[in-house]
Order: structure tokens, then C-alpha cells, then sequence
């Protein structure tokens, strides 16, 4: 199934303009999610939109957006004010200007988006603009509207497409000072430097993503399927965190406890990493005694992965 577009429109720099659609470039949909239930009767929760004073349940077509002045004040906006105060970049993403990356707090990142031609036609002049802003190394800043609001989007290009990196405003970031204030200045002796130096080159290595584990997922995983076999769970012992007293000696046991690993990125033998392309639904084992024996011969579990319960 083809992915569907959060946003399609035009990407336009000065006089060159090209239809876009914009699409997330990340996604939670594999991640285990619960719902909540009612203990007594194991039934769904619904959550039912109701009058704050009158206690009735109110329809969607009745509902209307408000802003709050005090406890019992509000100013009603209607879709249709809304709609009025409709931007261009509502339907334009308009390049403002050009800045290097090395300029962007990493603090403004909020979520990247891919970024492609929408159509058959506007390729040449999307090459145009991404291949300009790949030989001039810059990131092209430029607006763009969703869900009724306009952010701010950095455009840097990512093989044959582009991809769009949405950005805060200034007033969301919270300034550190008022986080580190309070932070003592201590003097870190040579000594402490070195030893820590040299246990950082030990976990020296490379940035690869497909050698991370979300260990708490797999967790969730194990666990749902240990209760869908009716096996008992165990409550596991939780790690007891050490006070350091001595921290040089503390140091100087970190390089002897590390000094039998590789320098090199470790690599893990002992489980492999669940790949991006799997579905949680596929690491689930299946709910036996619903199938018939010819539907089950049919769907044979190794033609799925399928983690081990513990």
C-alpha cells in the first residue's frame, strides 16, 4: 500500500515552483500500544465528549473550538474564522532563505519529513532546487502550514528527494539557564580527563542504527506472549545503583572492567536486532485453539519471526 501524504501543494524557490507532497519520515505504528479496559468486566474504555456543566454527551457537529480568558470566559472561533485567516504557505512551501547546518540548534528539531515531486510533472524543477541546495551545502528554510498551524521547515536534500526537518519557534525552546544555574563549577584535574579519555576509546565506534534494540519493546513483547501462553510472570530483580565515593578509583575500575572488550563497536552475538520492515503484529505468538487444524497448517509459525518468551 502506498503511503498516503500529510500535506500536498507547491515547493517554490523565486520563480521556480514545482508540485510536492510531504510525508512522515518516521513512524510508532510497529510499537506495542495498550487500551484501557475496565478491570471488573474486561470491556473497552470509550471516552464520550460531554458538557462540562450539564453533564450531556455533545455532538461533533456542536462543537466548537474556544479560547480560554479566565475560569468561566471564553472566545468562541469557528472553522470558518479560522479558514479566513488561511496563509499561503497553506498551500506553498516558499523558500525565505538559506542557511548553513551547522547554524541549527539541534533544540529546534522537532520531526523530519520526506519530500518528492507530486505527479509526473514538476521533476525537473524539484532536481533544480535539490541539486542547488546540494552543491551549495546549505539547508533551505522555508514555511509551511499543518494541521492549521505554520512551521517553520529546514529542506536538505536526501538522495533523489529532499527531506524537511519541521522547526520550533523561539518562544518554545526554554532557555538552560535557568537548568543550570545551580550546576557547581569543579575543576576537572588532568588525571580524571585522561582515564576518562581513555574509556571513552574503548567504546570507540560507528553510528549504526540497525545494531540498536529497543529492549523495552522486546520486553513488552515477551511478556505478551508469555501471558498469551498462560505462563507465569516473575517479577525481575531491579538494578541497585553504587554512590561513588572514590571517583578516580571508580575510573580507574571502569578501564579494568572494559579493558577485556574490543575498541571497536561491540557487536551482539546473543539476540539479533528486530529489523524496521517487522511488525510487532508478526512478533506475537498466536492465540491457540481459535484456528482449525487446516488453517493452521496453512500458516505455518516459522513462516513469520517470532520472538522466544523467556
Amino acid at each position: 500500500m502506498a503511503p498516503r501524504a500529510n500535506w500536498k501543494g507547491f515547493l517554490r524557490l523565486s520563480l521556480v515552483t514545482c508540485p510536492v507532497a510531504l510525508y512522515p519520515a518516521t513512524s510508532e505504528s510497529e510499537k506495542v500500544s495498550f487500551n484501557q479496559l475496565n478491570r471488573k468486566t474486561g470491556h473497552r474504555i470509550k471516552y464520550a465528549k460531554v458538557d462540562a456543566n450539564t453533564g450531556e454527551e455533545v455532538g461533533n457537529e456542536d462543537i466548537i473550538k474556544g479560547y480560554k480568558v479566565d475560569t468561566d470566559t471564553f472566545i468562541e472561533v469557528t472553522k470558518e474564522e479560522l479558514e479566513n485567516v488561511a496563509l499561503e504557505s497553506t498551500r506553498t512551501i516558499e523558500i525565505d532563505e538559506f542557511v548553513d547546518r551547522s547554524e541549527i540548534d539541534p533544540r529546534y528539531l522537532i520531526r523530519p519529513y520526506y519530500l518528492r515531486p507530486d505527479g509526473k510533472v514538476g521533476h525537473d524543477a524539484f532536481a533544480v532546487i535539490r541539486e542547488t541546495i546540494r552543491e551549495m551545502n546549505k539547508v533551505a528554510i522555508g514555511r509551511v502550514v499543518l494541521t492549521n498551524r505554520e512551521h517553520i521547515i529546514a529542506l536538505e536534500p536526501l538522495d533523489k528527494g529532499l527531506m524537511g526537518t519541521l522547526l520550533r519557534y523561539p518562544y518554545e525552546v526554554r532557555s538552560a539557564e535557568e537548568y543550570f544555574d545551580d550546576i557547581q563549577d569543579v575543576k576537572v584535574t588532568k588525571d580524571m580527563l585522561d582515564l576518562a579519555k581513555h574509556i571513552v576509546n574503548q567504546k570507540a565506534g560507528h553510528f549504526e542504527p540497525d545494531k540498536f534494540e529497543d529492549q523495552y519493546e522486546t520486553a513488552l513483547i515477551d511478556l505478551i506472549n508469555q501471558k498469551r501462553a498462560g505462563k507465569p510472570i516473575a517479577a525481575k530483580a531491579r538494578p541497585r545503583g553504587e554512590n561513588v565515593v572514590d571517583l578516580m578509583d571508580a575510573l580507574r575500575k571502569s578501564i579494568g572492567r572494559d579493558a577485556t572488550g574490543p575498541t571497536e563497536a561491540p557487536k551482539k552475538t546473543a539476540k539479533k536486532p528486530r529489523k524496521a520492515a517487522a511488525g510487532q503484529k508478526e512478533m506475537l505468538m498466536p492465540i491457540t485453539g481459535k484456528k482449525t487444524a487446516k488453517e493452521s497448517a496453512a500458516k505455518k509459525p516459522a513462516a513469520k519471526p517470532q520472538r522466544k518468551s523467556a
